[in-house]
């Protein structure tokens, strides 16, 4: 029996058809071991699961296995990360489960804070069912625990939440423009996304060429503009309002599953003056994405091919860089200044007390596919990266095809008006031309290669 996601129209669908009618059962619980509309004082449970039936007896020890908290099917579950991680600390709760239908997400307690250790897309619950049950199912949760009870229990000790998460930044940056960062920032979340992981994309280029791509311009008039109220520059104005959660959007119809999108606006150029009088600002963007750790897998970060405080704003948050080029005289020219304004940027980050940025690599990208330039000019570029700069050049080759540009600037039809329409190349090569996956099988390999360098593969 399999689960449809489409079936849950309100929150209401979501506890009846997906956790009472579908959930619970293939995990073992039977109405005698879970409740619903649980209270703790003011704390109200949707769900809380037991691993002992009730009612408990006195020799009973550590029964309460699973919070189950059910949200809308339009709810953002970012939003709901600290109410779950709440939950499980106040009331010394092991597992937790958070889901709108459409998202599942199973988080476990250590050390006094919440971690995601699990997640697949609604569609998938029946197919990921087995690993699902091995994590919180009744047998299998009453049997882990029993086996924590037995074991000698260490001093405790705090961990904050960047110990426990794993969450990897990546700066796509070169400050010459026209050599492929958006495509490969959009494309390499799409690549993330398609393989598992939670992903955030982050515009940080008043071009706003990503949020285009990923399908959030949807607009013909000014007048409904929706971005202008809601976008990357509100998330570093203040340090005390506009979290990821309240300014994140979801693409449009670009990725399958879509990605999560922080979206920029033309206004960040009338914000750079006030943004770079305050030196917080440089500072607050790495802050709100520690509040998310626990969120997302990999964060993307699209920047502008300068060196303003949005480039900066990038490079002091970001683990790692990616520095696209096409490899030509003029993008090999600006590398010398690149490696100064990371070096500058290193010495920033010391006094945040980051370690310097992993510099992954020049990816080379908008390459052309003539079969004498691939032969003969092509490695004479390569050797050029590591000889002449010094800097290490990436396995991965995104070359330039028609499809990369068509994929971006799909159009639909409404009446008079023409809507944009973007697609990731992976959707693109799925829905329209077969002869695009050339391009996608090419952002399949950039994406395992970032994942082994990064250490999540």
């Amino acid at each position: 029996m399999s689960f449809d996601p489409e079936l849950c129209r309100n929150e209401s669908e979501v506890e009846s058809k997906l956790i009472v009618g579908y959930l619970l059962p293939k995990l073992g619980y039977t109405p005698d071991t879970w409740h619903q509309e649980v209270r703790f004082g003011k704390i109200r449970l949707d769900f809380l699961a037991f691993t002992q039936k009730l009612p408990l007896e006195s020799d009973d020890r550590s029964p309460v296995g699973l919070v189950i908290e059910a949200k809308h099917p339009r709810k953002n579950l970012d939003k709901h990360v600290y109410q779950i991680q709440n939950y499980l600390t106040s009331l010394n709760i092991a597992y937790g489960l958070l889901t709108n239908g459409k998202e599942f997400r199973i988080y476990q307690q250590v050390s006094g804070a919440a971690r995601l250790i699990f997640r697949c897309a609604g569609r998938d619950i029946a197919d990921r069912l087995p690993e699902i049950v091995h994590l919180i199912g009744r047998n299998f949760l009453k049997q882990r625990l029993q086996h924590q009870l037995s074991l000698p229990q260490p001093e405790k000790s705090v961990a904050t939440p960047h110990q426990l998460s794993s969450m990897k930044t990546i700066a796509i940056y070169h400050n010459k423009g026209g050599v492929g960062k958006t495509t490969v920032s959009t494309n390499l979340a799409a690549a993330f996304s398609r393989k598992g992981y939670k992903v955030l994309l982050i515009d940080l280029d008043a071009q706003a060429n990503s949020t285009f791509a990923t399908g959030l311009v949807k607009f013909q008039f000014e007048e409904e503009d929706t971005l202008r109220d809601r976008n990357v520059s509100h998330l570093i104005s203040s340090g005390d309002t506009n979290f990821i959660p309240d300014l994140v959007r979801e693409s449009q119809y670009f990725s399958d599953p879509e990605i999560d999108v922080i979206p920029a606006h033309i206004n960040l150029i009338d914000k750079q003056i006030d943004l770079t009088t305050t030196m917080a600002s440089r500072s607050r963007l790495l802050e709100k994405l520690k509040l998310v750790e626990n969120s997302y897998d990999l964060v993307i970060i699209d920047t502008p091919p300068s060196r303003d405080i949005y480039a900066e704003v990038a490079l002091l948050c970001a683990d790692y860089l990616i520095i696209p080029s096409d490899l030509k005289p003029f993008a090999n020219q600006g590398l010398p200044t690149v490696k100064n304004f990371i070096k500058t940027i290193d010495e920033n980050r010391k006094t945040l007390g980051k370690k310097p940025i992993g510099v992954l690599g020049v990816l080379a990208s908008k390459i052309s596919t003539n079969a004498k330039f691939v032969e003969f000019t092509f490695p004479k570029q390569r050797e050029v990266i590591s000889k002449r700069y010094g800097m290490e050049l990436m396995e991965s080759v995104i070359y330039d095809r028609t499809f990369l540009s068509e994929s971006f600037n799909k159009i639909v039809v409404v009446g008079e008006l023409e809507y944009p329409d973007p697609k990731s190349i992976f959707k693109y090569a799925n829905e329209f031309k077969i002869t695009a996956e050339v391009s996608a099988r090419e952002f399949e390999i950039l994406a395992d290669e970032v994942l082994t360098k990064i250490g999540l593969k």
